[in-house]
């Protein structure tokens, strides 16, 4: 029987459930391959992107994506608010983080090989800038960073489906392919190691494991939650990265036109970063976002996703920089 499904998740009235399927199991494959957000001493990383790489393709075999991302965090917070640096007299005590700015982008294969069975592997290249006060210091330190950062593999398995409903897994790792010798380039800390935590990468290996779920009560109306769980499995030159949790849900309009729109809730809770070299202080958080979206189907193979997303509730350890609003532009293709 011939039968496919649309970009935007509608059946066709030659659809079988298989293929009805396929939607839902490489979505869910994707949203549990990347998130970059995790604990950091310095910079507070708090951008959760499980959701930029949501793909309801029906089709068997390889794709690529490429996802452009830009934040800047420039909120200095401690506990649930916000610290006003105006107030604050110097030289101080502590470390006061002025900005740091990312611009990266992210680099996917996905090979679905069958109904239950797919394997991905994502690796970011990063452009970042950071400017801080060190503590005692009364002049700004400025550092850039270019370059790959940790790749991270993750095999899934779909079980106890139905058309309408399943349950799946996830399983991989992050590998250590990032640097992390950085050093100031600028200011009185010129020379100085950057902080592990705004490094290109950890250093570690950490193992990756996740359940979601999906479903599709109507016609028009689709579904998901997802937990992807990753802690690092050892410490690389007296550091250890913060284990994490991802928490991540939304809704899709499923529509007749080539635009389909999302809209995604993402929490995400760190845990302390350990080691000599952790700043185990400034380290930890718990941030959740609210994240609308949207998909355009351009043709049979190729689609075009954007989303911003918007903090609703941060709690952080310490003085830690967090965003006030993100951005992620990509493109998905079929090889």
């Amino acid at each position: 029987m011939n039968s496919f499904v649309s970009s935007n998740g509608l059946v066709s009235p030659k659809s079988s459930g298989l293929r009805f399927m396929w939607p839902w199991i490489v979505g869910l494959a994707f949203a549990a391959g990347v998130s970059i957000g995790h604990g950091c001493s310095v910079c507070g990383c708090s951008l959760n992107s499980d959701w930029a790489l949501q793909d309801y393709s029906d089709r068997l075999g390889l794709q690529a994506d490429v996802r452009y991302e830009y934040y800047e965090q420039n909120d200095l917070r401690s506990g649930t608010h916000n610290v006003d640096r105006g107030a604050l007299a110097f030289p101080n005590a502590n470390e006061i983080q002025q900005s740091t700015l990312n611009r990266n982008v992210w680099m996917g294969l996905d090979y679905t090989a069958n109904a239950n069975w797919g394997v991905s592997a994502q690796l970011p290249y990063y452009d970042r800038s950071h400017s801080t006060i060190a503590a005692g210091d009364t002049a700004v330190s400025t550092s850039h960073a270019d370059g790959i950062g940790d790749l991270r593999l993750l095999g899934r398995y779909l079980f106890n489906h139905d058309m309408n409903s399943g349950w799946g897994g996830q399983f991989g790792l992050k590998l250590p392919t990032g640097g992390f010798h950085q050093t100031f380039d600028g200011g009185p800390q010129t020379g100085g190691a950057l902080d592990r935590g705004l490094q290109l990468g950890t250093g570690t290996t950490d193992a990756l494991a996740g359940l979601s779920y999906f479903g599709r009560p109507t016609e028009n109306v689709g579904w998901f939650a997802q937990a992807l769980l990753q802690r690092p499995l050892d410490v690389r030159q007296e550091f250890r990265p913060s284990t994490s949790l991802s928490v991540n849900g939304g809704v899709r309009w499923l529509n007749t036109s080539h635009v389909t729109p999302e809209l995604q809730v993402n929490a995400r809770f760190d845990g302390r970063e350990g080691g000599a070299q952790a700043d185990y202080a400034n380290s930890g958080d718990t941030i959740v976002n609210l994240s609308p979206g949207v998909t355009v189907d351009l043709r049979r193979g190729l689609d075009v996703f954007a989303f911003v997303q918007m903090p609703v509730y941060q709690r952080v350890n310490g003085l830690q920089l967090e965003p006030k609003w993100a951005f992620s532009l990509g493109v998905r293709y079929k090889l």
